[in-house]
């Protein structure tokens, strides 16, 4: 995906909150000379659950370093350090995945709830790809909200992208029936829908989604291609809850993290990449067009955990 810039520098400075977060926090209980003992396991364990890692990993990671000492292969806490760094490595790394775009259109539904950057995202990703030499449709399909709408609206204009609408209340569907029907006609490379994170009414917001995706698949056989979850990254433990109710009841192909520039808690993507075992396809570092990512598993550790 190579229409998204790899910025390490803007990453790093993205993740500065995390990454001092943590950083501090190690350097506190893996002091060179203290000895490494049960208090010195369970003051690790605790740092890892502060920084949103989850009890499983850091239970997993607390097993493996006392592994490493008892094998001999750590003899002073400091040595830690570098091997939590090929811990969280090895686990990211198979969550790097590009996005689907194999497909005229390739039909991308961007879900999550309100608040969580979604309508911005997906207007950043269609950006993107405009800049890479793309064509691109959006669809307003969050139809509950008059602001959505407009505020997709508005940021067509701005990135000069057309955007499938139909007037605040309209159905959803209709929308997305529409909008697949322009992206196929105009021969677009790719389709970005914009979905409700919330109803105004008794609807059930997964059943309302999950009509949608059969909506886009009677059209487009195998459609849509990615169904991403926009993650709000400072919601921490919300929105790991949020991720796994909407990947039980949608099914996604990945997530995209947003506002890590605004979170201490940059673990919650080892969480949802070990726990939810779903792909981390973006990230979002920053509020500027250009700040959303495809997330490269060796750069997140770099800026989460820079070597010494």
């Amino acid at each position: 995906m190579t229409f998204l810039s790899g910025l390490r520098d803007r990453l790093r400075e993205g993740l500065k909150r995390s990454q001092e977060h943590l950083a501090s926090g190690l350097a506190a209980v893996l002091e060179p000379e203290r000895p490494i003992d049960d208090t010195l396991y369970e003051e690790l364990e605790e740092l890892l659950l502060a920084a949103d890692l989850g009890a499983t990993l850091a239970a997993d990671f607390t097993n493996r370093a006392r592994e490493e000492v008892m094998f001999g292969t750590v003899t002073r806490a400091d040595q830690l350090r570098p091997l939590f760094r090929r811990f969280l490595a090895d686990t990211l790394q198979p969550a790097a995945q590009p996005l689907d775009l194999d497909h005229r259109p390739a039909v991308v539904l961007m879900l999550g709830v309100n608040g969580a950057g979604k309508t911005t995202t997906a207007a950043k990703l269609a950006a993107a790809l405009r800049g890479s030499g793309k064509q691109v449709l959006l669809a307003a399909a969050d139809t509950f909200r008059a602001a959505a709408i407009e505020q997709l609206q508005r940021w067509g204009e701005r990135i000069d992208v057309a955007v499938i609408h139909q007037a605040p209340g309209s159905d959803p569907a209709a929308v997305v029936f529409d909008a697949v029907k322009a992206a196929t006609a105009r021969g677009v490379d790719a389709l970005i829908v914009d979905t409700a994170g919330r109803l105004h009414t008794k609807t059930n917001l997964m059943e309302e989604l999950a009509k949608l995706k059969r909506v886009i698949e009677r059209q487009l056989p195998g459609a849509p291609h990615e169904s991403l979850m926009v993650m709000d990254a400072p919601t921490g433990q919300n929105g790991f809850a949020q991720a796994r109710m909407f990947h039980e009841a949608i099914g996604l192909s990945g997530v995209a993290l947003t506002k890590l520039d605004g979170t201490a808690k940059g673990g919650i993507v080892v969480r949802i990449v070990r726990e939810l075992k779903v792909p981390i396809k973006l990230i979002g570092v920053g509020e500027r067009v250009d700040d959303l990512q495809a997330f490269d598993a060796e750069a997140f550790v770099d800026a989460l955990l820079p070597v010494k």
